[in-house]
C-alpha cells in the first residue's frame, strides 16, 4: 500500500513538474497544453513589468485599522476575564505554603 502511494506521488510531482516547465527543449511532454508559470515580474514574451503601484499611506492605514481591533479585542478579553473570575471559573486557589 505504501509503495503505490509512493508511486503514485511520485507520478504526480513529474506530470506537474513537466506541465509547469516551459515547452521548450527535450522537456517538452505536452508541446499543444497550456503551460503555467510565474509573471510576477515578467510578461510571457520575457518584457520586465512596471512596478506595481505604491499605495499611498499604506503604514497609517495598517495602523488605523489594527489598534482599534487590538483594543477591542483586548476589552473584549478582559471583561471575559471579570466574569469568568464572578463566577469562579479558572480561579486560582490562595494556598499559603507556609512550610
Amino acid at each position: 500500500m505504501a509503495s503505490l502511494a509512493g508511486r503514485l506521488s511520485r507520478a504526480f510531482l513529474i506530470r506537474n513538474t513537466a506541465a509547469l516547465s516551459r515547452n521548450t527543449g527535450p522537456k517538452a511532454v505536452n508541446a499543444t497544453g497550456p503551460t503555467f508559470s510565474r509573471t510576477a515580474v515578467s510578461t510571457t514574451s520575457g518584457a520586465v513589468l512596471p512596478k506595481p503601484v505604491k499605495v499611498p499611506f499604506g503604514m497609517t492605514r495598517m495602523v488605523i485599522v489594527v489598534i482599534p481591533f487590538l483594543y477591542v479585542g483586548n476589552l473584549i478579553s478582559k471583561n471575559f476575564a471579570a466574569l469568568l473570575e464572578e463566577h469562579e471559573i479558572f480561579v486560582p486557589d490562595d494556598d499559603d505554603d507556609d512550610d
